[in-house]
């Protein structure tokens, strides 16, 4: 430790913190415009100096390391002129135009200019005005208003990994911009909108909406991927008009796209406001009336319901309710059942835990870190932010597998490019060389483990997995002996052709590394939507001898099925095999659907309820790691829409002539009262199933000339955000990602109209040559209805084996 005195104050703070740090811990606040926690401190803006007894001239104070027995002085008359001459100084090159400029209001460089007592300029220049970046999609760049902090460029570089901006030119030319001056290639996260102290960079789709104090700010959680980012709604005259986050909050107010720009799909002209019958605007009285009738002339058995992530905990506890103990019905899924609930079940039968085995700030300090199957850059971004701090500010050894190239890869101590398929083969490959290498455990089922794993030859592990047995046995000398390891792993594991196999070598591996444990790093499944894991634990899943997902389809093929109730989700687009799904809707006697955007199924609906999106109610959310986070109502929902929670309850009233109206906090009683993850000194992760291995089961993967890979992109989340003009300025149409070496064999060009065919339908789009793939495999976003990648799926799996065709 090292002891120091700051304006009379004694201290002991650890080697390395710096004088801005110390004193923070004091209470001392020490005047900042470039500083900035989360980053590595710049030293550029200067007005931290303090002084530092012994010392001839001011230091500053954010990247000054403390030593053993200085003596320093952060408020003295010398440095309040020294601080007001450099914010003179600052403001000579500042334009004088906030009446105009969007941060005004919320701009640190007028705080600051405020508490220095800045008021007067001694200081003049011939002033070059610098072009403004209007060309850039969702931001802007006013270079005239910056005062080069490097905030911008740290949070791009250091947090979100993009490289996409840069301080360029030298001298009084220098600015912050693309290298080069090319057009804006990133994330378009906004997260340097955020940090920008001035009004240089800022929102486009936010300019001119109004000033900070003129709107109502409501506390929520992001309703996108799984990551459960803490966020506030800025709305004004019943619309939400931008998305923010503190750096306070557990996701340090870090934001994706999704979360910072999607909120536009709820201004969306495609927002249902409406009741209809039979395609036919009707009061709710009426819409309801009818649903509660028909459901009541049709027997239980041949009734079912399918749910969704988006809703909240409350409206999937209400709706399972609904189904199954109101109308008697078994026969309730999700879209869960393509993947995340068979891993939640793995896990707990193996391992004993409940989704993750940690809260996802564990990540952060972790020294050893296997990412396998997941782009989390798509499917759970801020996830990704967690992973690149733990590897730059932790040291973290990095292990990345995918049958993709990735963003991580540039971070990672070991890539493994596996072959389609190979996941089984690459886990138990790791898990021998680990074996090999001294791990051992006294865990039940060990020894089967070990004996399973000992009759397999690395060399054909290797092959089968189409990496060299060196590159396995490199990430199994990077995990070996780490404290704190976490493994991570998303949907080519979840939704593999082969899951079973993929999540229990998963979990084993996880469990040989010693990740699971309230001392370990953790195991981490990675899931695109909000709520999917609240959603299993509230019972939207079929009761007993009920239909699953694929039953109840083919329940309506076969006549047995005759009603069903669609809440929040939109099967012809997103699931598998949809072609065959929209056939058989077309076959129901009573299709209700409650929703809250216009689409093809909405379309189809019987009885169509327009629904409250998440800034229009209140509920919780659970995440994968089970923080149950609560959101707030920051809007009323359009039109004559209403809140989900309410839709239901009137349902049920309906039925059983109940005279109570549920609300979300009468529904967290009950759900406390029946489950024990929710009720008050609840523990999540105690089990009385104690982890144990399994035997590894390889099989060696069919081969085929081309296999095609569905999922998330990063630019939408779900289908919601192909309502957002904000995400489709970025990304208004999906594309057919194929290898460039596969293009030069099948003689295809960038841009060239495509057909791509498998053995349940066909798509055709623009194909896009990427670096990003290995020969063999194409890769297709499933958000666009027009594109419909999903519909050449079969079953669960993600992938399929296709041919290409020119158009």
């Amino acid at each position: 430790m090292v002891s120091l005195t700051i304006d009379g104050k004694n201290i002991s703070v650890s080697a390395g913190t710096t004088i801005l740090e110390a004193a923070r811990q004091l209470g001392i606040t020490i005047p900042t415009l470039c500083w900035l926690q989360k980053v590595s401190p710049t030293g550029a803006c200067r007005i931290c100096a303090v002084e530092v007894e012994g010392v001839d001239r001011t230091m500053t104070a954010c990247n000054t390391p403390v030593k053993d027995g200085i003596v320093v002085t952060t408020q003295s008359e010398k440095l309040a002129e020294i601080r007001r001459k450099i914010m003179e100084l600052m403001l000579v090159n500042h334009p004088l135009d906030c009446p105009v400029c969007d941060a005004g209001g919320e701009c640190d460089l007028q705080d600051n200019c405020y508490g220095l007592e800045v008021a007067r300029q001694e200081y003049s220049a011939v002033l070059e005005r610098r072009p403004i970046r209007y060309d850039w999609k969702l931001l802007e760049s006013d270079p005239n208003r910056c005062i080069l902090c490097e905030k911008c460029v740290k949070v791009d570089h250091e947090i979100v990994g993009c490289d996409a901006i840069a301080v360029v030119n030298r001298g009084e030319a220098t600015i912050i911009d693309t290298v080069d001056g090319k057009p804006l290639d990133c994330d378009f996260c906004g997260n340097c909108i955020a940090v920008c102290p001035t009004g240089t960079l800022i929102s486009k789709p936010f300019k001119f909406k109004g000033r900070p104090w003129t709107f109502d700010v409501t506390k929520s959680v992001c309703p996108f991927c799984s990551t459960g980012c803490q966020i506030e709604y800025h709305s004004k005259d019943g619309r939400v008009e931008r998305v923010t986050s503190d750096d306070s909050t557990f996701n340090e107010g870090n934001l994706c796209i999704n979360g910072r720009f999607g909120y536009a799909y709820l201004n969306s002209d495609m927002r249902l406001k409406t009741p209809m019958v039979n395609q036919t605007p009707a009061s709710w009285e009426s819409a309801l009336s009818t649903a509660v009738d028909k459901l009541k002339s049709i027997p239980a058995a041949a009734i079912a319901g399918i749910s969704s992530p988006r809703l909240t905990n409350e409206e999937n506890f209400l709706f399972a309710k609904l189904i199954k103990k109101t109308l008697g019905s078994p026969n309730l899924d999700s879209e869960a059942r393509l993947g995340f609930a068979a891993a939640v079940e793995i896990m707990k039968a193996r391992l004993g835990i409940d989704g993750a085995s940690a809260t996802i700030d564990r990540i952060d300090n972790a020294d050893a870190i296997l990412v396998i199957g997941s782009d989390l850059k798509a499917e759970s971004t801020g996830i990704e932010y967690r992973v690149i701090k733990a590897a730059t500010k932790n040291d973290a050894k990095l292990v990345v597998a995918n049958t993709r190239t990735i963003k991580l890869r540039k971070y990672s101590n070991s890539y493994l490019n596996y072959c389609p398929g190979g996941e089984v083969a690459l886990l138990a490959g790791i898990s021998k060389a680990l074996l090999e290498a001294g791990c051992r455990s006294d865990a039940a089922g060990f020894d089967t483990y070990s004996a399973s794993l000992s009759a397999l030859s690395m060399a054909d592990l290797a092959a089968t997995a189409g990496v060299s047995e060196a590159a396995l046995k490199e990430a199994a000398a990077l995990l070996s002996g780490s404290k704190n390891p976490a493994v991570i792993f998303g949907a080519d594991i979840i939704r593999s052709e082969s899951p079973t196999d993929a999540l229990t070598a998963v979990a084993n591996l996880a469990f040989l590394l010693g990740a699971v444990g309230k001392e370990a790093g953790g195991l981490f499944p990675v899931d695109e939507k909000n709520n999917t894991l609240g959603m299993i634990e509230m019972g939207v899943n079929p009761g007993e001898n009920g239909l699953d997902l694929w039953g109840i389809i083919d329940g309506i093929e076969k006549g047995s099925i005759r009603a069903l109730y669609l809440l929040g989700c939109n099967p012809l687009v997103s699931f598998p095999e949809n072609r065959r799904i929209k056939k058989a809707l077309e076959k129901l006697e009573l299709l209700i659907v409650q929703d809250i955007l216009s689409s093809e199924v909405t379309k189809m609906a019987h009885i169509l309820l327009p629904a409250s999106a998440a800034a229009e109610k209140s509920g919780t959310f659970t995440t994968p790691d089970g923080r149950v986070q609560s959101l707030q109502k920051a809007v009323n929902a359009p039109g004559e829409a209403k809140e989900d929670i309410a839709i239901i309850s009137a349902i049920i009233s309906a039925l059983t002539g109940a005279a109570d109206s549920a609300t979300a906090d009468s529904v967290m009683m009950e759900i406390e009262s029946s489950n024990g993850l929710y009720g008050s000194g609840s523990e999540r992760g105690a089990s009385s199933v104690a982890p144990s291995f399994a035997p590894v089961n390889v099989s060696k993967p069919v081969c085929s000339d081309l296999t095609l890979f569905v999922g998330a992109s990063l630019y939408h989340n779900g289908t919601s955000t192909l309502s957002s003009d904000n995400n489709c300025v970025v990304a208004p149409k999906g594309s057919i990602e194929i290898s460039a070496e596969d293009a030069l064999k099948l003689s295809i060009s960038e841009g060239a109209s495509i057909t791509v065919t498998s053995g349940s339908g066909s798509m055709t789009g623009k194909a896009a040559i990427s670096k990003s793939l290995q020969p063999g495999v194409l890769f297709a976003p499933y958000h666009f209805s027009d594109l419909n990648a999903a519909s050449l799926l079969a079953g669960n799996s993600n992938s399929v084996f296709v041919t290409v065709a020119k158009a």
